[in-house]
């Protein structure tokens, strides 16, 4: 016991110091908020549309809108673009408080998350407790939720908890483009939720179904089941972006 204690008191603090220190170094192949140069598309262009395998592009003013709820960064836009006006950045920082804060375009380069919209969000700030629903993801997003609550990240430091039954949490968050198979587990779960509770859509499936989208058997994400308080992208996205969001919500 004594030599376990030893090691213990060697090893030291492991959890990061985020977000009251430097965010943990990302790898250089992550791929963050996308950076649009200004200049104008030729008219007959459309390449960046055509290759995105979600439909997450369309074209405006000659210019690519993005929508960040369907985009599964998978940067076949970047690559494609002939004048390299796509780029991926490294900014983190991808989550929203409604889902038209996710487009982005010439006019808005970033998405728009709004506190005070979060309802009764404030309420949570000392301790928030979330049940997990995956509603037909294929556990990615699932698996860097779990990350959340390993040593190095700790949520619970936060006062931020997965928990095994609604009845225990403050809200749900939820993974999946929901699949008509989980839709009513869904709607229970939601239910059984004490009011008031928020829901947290994480991942492309969650928000618009992702590549899933228009599928006879997905319902093209949680907004059309259950009514969601804020959006997280990505495929899956990152824990740091899922992290950033949690925090938002608690308004630190």
């Amino acid at each position: 016991m004594i030599d376990i204690l030893k090691s213990r008191f060697a090893q030291g603090m492991r959890t990061f110091e985020y977000p009251n220190g430097p965010a943990p170094r990302l790898s250089d192949r992550f791929q963050g908020v996308p950076v649009l140069k200004n200049d104008k598309c030729p008219e007959d262009c459309a390449v960046c549309r055509d290759v995105c395998p979600s439909s997450a592009i369309k074209i405006e003013d000659s210019s690519p809108e993005i929508d960040l709820g369907a985009c599964i960064f998978c940067s076949a836009c970047s690559r494609s673009c002939p004048r390299g006006k796509i780029e991926f950045g490294a900014d983190y920082s991808l989550s929203s408080s409604s889902r038209e804060g996710l487009l982005i375009g010439k006019e808005k380069k970033k998405p728009d998350f709004v506190p005070d919209s979060i309802k009764n969000g404030k309420l949570f700030s000392r301790s928030l407790k979330l049940r997990q629903v995956s509603a037909g993801g294929c556990n990615a997003c699932e698996a860097d939720i779990n990350v959340l609550t390993t040593l190095a990240w700790d949520i619970g430091r936060f006062g931020i908890q997965i928990v095994a039954s609604p009845r225990h949490a403050d809200g749900l968050i939820v993974t999946g483009p929901v699949t008509k198979n989980m839709r009513l587990a869904l709607e229970k779960t939601y239910d059984a939720v004490a009011h008031p509770k928020i829901v947290i859509a994480v991942g492309a499936c969650a928000i618009s179904g992702g590549i899933y989208r228009g599928m006879e058997e997905s319902c093209d994400g949680v907004g059309n089941v259950i009514p969601v308080d804020v959006f997280v992208p990505g495929c899956p996205p990152h824990p740091l972006t899922i992290l950033d969001a949690l925090l938002k919500v608690l308004g630190d």
